[in-house]
């Protein structure tokens, strides 16, 4: 299997499986001599795991991680940085009536088809928990980006939207509510629309929206690898992604030429940002921002028809513990996906200005 890496300067390796013994992953690339806030990888490890309040999945892992190399007295020594994350709280009996059956919208039916072989036990290799070690890098990568600041928060669930624009919110709130939403009465419209899918065993999708502040001028590169692209492609990796657009996005594409062009200060910031921080795939300096649409959670507790490993029509209902709502666990996934764009663009335009 291929692609289990991310990243050219800063480079992501992850590995396992959701009921296997443990995930983990090789970070190589980070430069020596940073020094690591561990506590800060654990708020973000906690911002993600399950079982944090009653609008995710009540799976309890604790998300401790291991490192096994690259750090020495609490300080990275530009050497591979190897760690683990032990699962504790499998319940593999939870998945033995889906194993000859593919799921709707699940990748069983593409991975038996792709490898003749598939783990059932909570989608293997393509379950978002292997995102934990994606959320490991990224708090590492933040603390290498310290001068550059990424804040992604709830901005919609289902219909229910958060219209105020990210310049007028206050980015301290968005940990105030389990939705992580920076607007008490928006958040709590959410909350109560994902508790009452839940209850009817259903599931919703959403958006995440990230904010990328304090870039500077010269990261990303032409043709191919602009800094939006890798932005795009980041977050397209991660699981349940079914959309993203930055800076006006789709609403551009209704504006004329006269009105979606940003205006230049003598300074060269912008007068409007309808770029999204980015030009000619290359950042200008001013605020990245960009949203993420995740789609509602395959796994409902409805019963579904569908078909099994012999072509015939099944029905099967889902069980087990699962996100009625995947959103408020995924904003730390999106900072991690960002951080780890914006960290290997750093690296190689150090490398091109030979500034290390």
């Amino acid at each position: 299997m291929a692609g289990n890496s991310f990243g050219k300067l800063f480079k992501l390796t992850t590995f396992g499986e959701s009921h296997g013994t443990a995930i983990g992953g090789i970070i190589d690339g980070c430069p020596a001599g940073i020094k690591l806030d561990f506590d800060a990888i654990k708020n973000d490890m906690n911002r993600r795991k399950p079982g944090q309040s009653k609008i995710v999945t009540q799976r309890k892992e604790p998300d401790s991680v291991d490192f096994f190399s690259g750090i020495f007295e609490g300080i990275t020594t530009g050497t591979p940085i190897g760690f683990v994350i032990n699962n504790t709280n499998q319940k593999s009996k939870d998945y033995s009536h889906i194993k000859d059956v593919y799921r709707p919208s699940h990748a069983d039916y593409t991975y038996d088809k792709k490898y003749g072989v598939r783990d059932y036990r909570g989608g293997g290799r393509s379950s978002a928990r292997e995102t934990a070690c994606r959320v490991v890098a990224g708090a590492i990568a933040k603390q290498m980006l310290n001068h550059i600041k990424i804040n992604a928060y709830t901005s919609a669930v289902g219909a229910i939207q958060l219209e105020t624009s990210y310049e007028d919110l206050d980015f301290n709130l968005i940990e105030s509510n389990p939705v992580r939403c920076p607007d008490s009465a928006a958040a709590k419209a959410m909350i109560e629309r994902i508790a009452e899918v839940k209850k009817k065993g259903d599931t919703i999708g959403g958006v995440v929206t990230c904010v990328i502040q304090n870039v500077p001028p010269g990261l990303g590169e032409p043709v191919f690898d602009k800094l939006h692209a890798e932005l795009g492609k980041a977050m397209l990796s991660i699981n349940a992604v079914k959309g993203f657009e930055y800076g006006s996005g789709f609403k551009g594409a209704q504006m004329l030429g006269s009105d979606h062009n940003d205006r230049f200060n003598k300074d060269g910031s912008t007068q409007t940002n309808l770029s999204g921080g980015v030009q000619g795939g290359i950042s200008n300096g001013m605020d990245i921002y960009f949203n993420v649409a995740f789609k509602p959670v395959a796994t409902t507790l409805q019963k579904q028809e569908t078909i099994n490993a012999s072509g015939e029509v099944v029905e099967m209902q889902g069980k087990g513990r699962h996100d009625p709502c995947v959103v408020p666990r995924a904003v730390p996934i999106v900072e991690a996906m960002a951080a780890l764009v914006m960290a290997d663009f750093t690296l190689l335009r150090r490398q091109e200005t030979k500034d290390w």
